[in-house]
């Protein structure tokens, strides 16, 4: 078997309409199709980002996620950037919070974290000359 890439990745919420209006609107993702499950009582939206794929899923009732401590699993989406200050900046000036910029110790390269509106934790990653593409990292 030879994995190529991450096809796209898959986030329930709280709130459809919300979250669809932060991962579309806000974040500039493109819908490829919309599908109401009247069997499951449950949107299946399904989102283009860079050259990825996140798949918003809403259900009723969902558990809330564990953060703090972290538990096992996915730890956070990475969203890759050309310039991080400039993603920072255009995140403040939408109301959403962001953490202070670091520096990875290993690669030299800018970072941050900011929250989607069910608090999954997002990290801007900076990779100067290259368009915007989804990275699922596990640190």
């Amino acid at each position: 078997m030879l994995i190529k890439k991450i096809h796209h990745v898959a986030i329930i919420c709280s709130n459809y309409e919300i979250s669809k209006s932060f991962y579309v609107d806000l974040l500039g993702g493109s819908i490829i199709q919309e599908t109401y499950r009247e069997d499951r009582e449950s949107y299946k939206l399904d989102i283009r980002l860079g050259d990825s794929q996140i798949e918003l899923f809403s259900f009723p009732n969902p558990p809330e996620r564990a953060s703090y401590p972290e538990a096992r699993g996915l730890r956070h989406l990475a969203f890759e950037v050309d310039n991080v200050e400039e993603g920072v900046d255009y995140l403040k000036s939408r109301g959403i919070d962001v953490e202070p910029i670091r520096v990875d110790a290993l690669t030299g390269k800018k970072f941050t974290f900011f929250f989607d509106p069910d608090r999954l934790p997002l990290e801007l990653y900076e990779t100067k000359g290259s368009a915007l593409s989804l990275e699922v990292i596990r640190k």
